[in-house]
C-alpha cells in the first residue's frame, strides 16, 4: 500500500462559519474523518504546516511547505496538499519552482465549500487527489479540482465559486478522474534531475495597466522592487511606446540592474511584444522580457526564484526563459 503525506494548510476546506464569516481550524486528521475512503487507498500520515485563509499565503509559507516535502520526500510515495483556492494557482507556480524533476506526484486540492458542509465539492476533490498521488504516472505538481488533473504550472483560478473552479491556460489537462480512477492525456517527465530549491525574491511587485494611469505608480514600485511585472494590454506594450514616460522609467531601472518584465491581461494565447510599435522598442532596445504564454501566477513565482538564484541580469533571462515542468512553450528565438 503506497504511503502519502497529507500537507494542511487551511483554506475553504478547513474551515467553519464563527459567525464572522469562513475561518479555517480543521486539519488533516478530521479530513479523513470525513472521507474514510481514503484509507482504502493507502496510508496517510498527516502534517499541519499552517491553518490559514489562503489569501493570508505568503512565500514564507511556499518556503515551508517545499521543505517539508524535501524533509519527507524519500519516505512517502507522493504528497497532498489541501490549499484554499484563492491563491492556490500561485502555491502550485511557486512548488513549481522550488521542487524540480520529482518523480512523485505533489498534488494540491481544496473545495469552494467546507468539507462539513452536507453539500460539498471537498469529499470528491481529496479522494479524487489521493487517487492521483496513489497512481503515480503524473508526477510532480498538479492541482486536482473538480476531477481535472492540471499542471502546477498552468492552473488558474476562473471561476469564484463554482465547483469547476480551476482551469487550465495555455495548455491541456494532464488527465482527469472519474469513478476514482484517474486518466491521464498526458504523464510528462521531468525535465531535470530532482533538485530543491530554498529561496525566492520576495521584493517583486506587479503593475496592472488601465488606460491612462500614470507613469508615478510603476515609478514608485521600480523604486521599491528588485524585479517588476507589469501587466499591460492584448500582446503587450505601453503607453505611448517609446515615446512615453513608461519607457524613460524602463529604461532608466534596466541600466540600474532591476528586471522588469511585460505580461498581458488577456487570459489565452500570451504575449508578443514584437507586433507593435508600443512594444516592439521595449525587447529590441531594452531587452524586457516577456511571459509569452505563462499565466500570470507562474510569472510571478518564476520571477521570484530567478531573482534568488543570481544577481546578474543576463542570467536572471536565462533562468526566466528556461522552461520549468512545460510553464513556456515558447521561448526566445523560437516561433511557435
Amino acid at each position: 500500500m503506497k504511503k502519502i503525506l497529507l500537507l494542511g494548510t487551511g483554506g475553504t476546506i478547513a474551515s467553519a462559519d464563527a459567525g464572522d464569516g469562513l475561518t479555517p481550524g480543521m486539519d488533516g486528521a478530521d479530513f479523513l474523518r470525513y472521507v474514510p475512503a481514503i484509507k482504502d487507498l493507502c496510508q496517510v500520515d498527516c502534517l499541519q504546516v499552517c491553518n490559514i485563509d489562503s489569501t493570508n499565503m505568503t512565500p514564507r509559507r511556499w518556503m515551508q511547505l517545499a521543505q517539508a516535502v524535501e524533509k519527507h520526500y524519500d519516505a512517502y510515495d507522493g504528497f497532498v496538499i489541501s490549499h484554499g483556492t484563492d491563491t492556490m494557482a500561485y502555491t502550485a507556480a511557486a512548488l513549481s519552482c522550488l521542487i524540480q524533476g520529482s518523480s512523485k506526484p505533489i498534488v494540491l486540492t481544496g473545495s469552494q465549500k467546507p468539507i462539513q458542509m452536507d453539500i460539498t465539492d471537498s469529499k470528491t476533490n481529496l479522494l479524487d487527489s489521493f487517487a492521483v498521488a496513489c497512481d503515480g504516472r503524473i508526477p510532480g505538481v498538479t492541482v486536482v479540482f473538480g476531477g481535472a488533473v492540471i499542471a502546477g504550472t498552468r492552473a488558474r483560478k476562473t471561476y469564484s465559486k463554482s465547483y469547476g473552479a480551476f482551469s487550465s491556460i495555455n495548455y491541456p489537462v494532464l488527465g482527469v478522474v472519474q469513478e476514482g480512477r484517474l486518466l491521464p492525456y498526458l504523464c510528462p517527465q521531468a525535465e531535470t534531475q530532482l533538485a530543491f530549491y530554498h529561496d525566492l525574491e520576495t521584493n517583486v511587485s506587479l503593475v496592472k495597466l488601465i488606460p491612462g494611469l500614470s507613469p508615478d505608480y510603476l515609478a514608485f514600485a521600480l523604486e521599491h522592487s528588485r524585479g517588476v511585472l507589469i501587466e499591460s494590454f492584448g500582446v503587450g506594450g505601453v503607453p505611448d511606446g517609446e515615446a512615453g514616460g513608461y519607457y524613460d522609467l524602463i529604461r532608466r531601472a534596466e541600466a540600474q540592474g532591476k528586471t522588469v518584465v511585460l505580461t498581458t491581461q488577456v487570459q489565452n494565447e500570451g504575449s508578443d511584444l514584437g507586433i507593435y510599435q508600443v512594444g516592439h522598442s521595449l525587447k529590441a532596445d531594452l531587452g524586457v522580457m516577456e511571459t509569452y504564454d505563462m499565466t500570470l501566477e507562474m510569472a510571478v513565482a518564476k520571477l521570484m526564484w530567478a531573482l534568488a538564484q543570481t544577481k546578474d541580469p543576463a542570467e536572471v533571462t536565462r533562468y526566466f526563459y528556461t522552461p520549468v515542468a512545460n510553464d513556456i512553450l515558447r521561448v526566445p528565438g523560437e516561433s511557435l
